[in-house]
């Protein structure tokens, strides 16, 4: 399974032979949907791949839905058949371009920088600018990014009975390690 979606990565990325890549299969995503006073909502997917192209800072990172993990599995049956429809639409993907990346500059002094592209969940894809924090990480790069994302924007619906209790902007963040 794992050589199948590094191997989608690569085709997807649209690279030429002569370009370097940094890949792992093992970035993380966490986000968080809960509101005040109410059960906490977040989950975890730790098997997020992810592909930089080092010349031209492409970056492609897909996660699969059903990876997400919840502490209630009653709350991951309803993520995976009620919101996210998983088995209709099994995979998140992000494809951008992080500007002003040049591999030379990377040290291990943590710098930022703006990631531009288009991330697709649910089916449905969306134009989104956010900002990475990027540094040398022992034989690798390490990529932090935090942003928001609206339910809205993917066509997610959260019946009315649970509307108060989750909310529609999931703080988000994804951490990987690149080699």
């Amino acid at each position: 399974m794992k050589k199948i979606t590094l191997l989608f990565l690569i085709f997807i990325t649209n690279t030429t032979v002569a370009q370097e890549k940094m890949i792992t299969d093992k970035g993380i995503i966490n986000f968080e949907a809960s509101v005040p006073f109410f059960e906490e909502v977040k989950a975890i997917n730790e098997k997020t791949a992810c592909v930089l192209i080092t010349k031209t800072g492409e970056i492609t990172c897909l996660a699969y839905i059903k990876k997400f993990q919840f502490e209630r599995s009653l709350m991951q049956e309803h993520f995976n058949v009620n919101y996210l429809e998983s088995d209709r639409y099994p995979k998140a993907i992000f494809k951008g371009i992080i500007e002003k990346f040049d591999l030379k500059n990377i040290d291990s002094n943590p710098k930022v920088y703006e990631i531009k592209g288009k991330i697709t969940i649910h089916g449905k894809s969306k134009k989104i600018t956010i900002y990475g924090t990027i540094k040398k990480a022992g034989k690798g790069i390490e990529l932090i990014s935090n942003f928001p994302l609206n339910t809205d924007d993917f066509g997610i619906e959260i019946p009315y009975i649970v509307r108060s209790k989750i909310a529609k902007n999931v703080n988000t963040q994804i951490t990987c390690v690149l080699q």
